[in-house]
């Protein structure tokens, strides 16, 4: 476990990563986590009181890495970029949970399922987490719905939003 002081970060302009907020994550710190690791892995531990898990500590290539600070997180410590943060940090040796609705409704339709499956797990993962990010049960019906149409028509996550913007 590593425990530290940090002030949260925003990228200016930094391509898909543009306007994210995070924390620095040093390379001396990454070491202690995850001796020899240069590759994005899962942390748990705490933001001031705040509890978090399954978070992924990014790479930027030069042996540091950054864990992106979300809306969530900013909302619970209730700080924002430029604020300072306790952190404590360990390996979360427990894996992504895909959502278990997601699943289910995947197991009905046969040919959705087979697709999800031959998806890379970090793109299986996005319909996941767009579905959890519901918030409402209306939403994420909704979302359950368009997930598995696009998927049995052999749709990636990025394909069945364009497909579906402005419905």
């Amino acid at each position: 476990m590593i425990n530290f002081t940090t002030t949260i970060q925003k990228f200016d302009r930094k391509g898909e990563k543009t306007g994210w907020s995070y924390l620095e994550i040093s390379s001396k710190q990454a070491q202690r986590l995850k001796p020899g690791c240069r590759v994005s892995f899962r942390v748990k531990g705490t933001i001031d009181k705040h509890e978090i898990s399954g978070v992924a500590l990014l790479p930027m290539g030069d042996g540091n890495f950054i864990m992106p600070f979300n809306a969530a997180m900013r909302k619970a410590t209730g700080k924002s970029a430029g604020a300072t943060v306790r952190v404590s940090l360990e390996i979360d040796e427990k894996g992504y949970q895909l959502n278990k609705d997601l699943i289910a409704c995947l197991r009905a339709d046969p040919i959705a399922y087979d697709f999800f499956k031959t998806l890379p797990g970090a793109h299986q993962r996005y319909f996941s987490k767009w579905i959890d990010s519901a918030k409402t049960p209306a939403t994420k019906t909704k979302r359950l719905v368009m997930a598995v149409e696009a998927l049995s028509r052999r749709m990636g996550y990025a394909e069945m939003i364009r497909a579906n913007k402005g419905r």
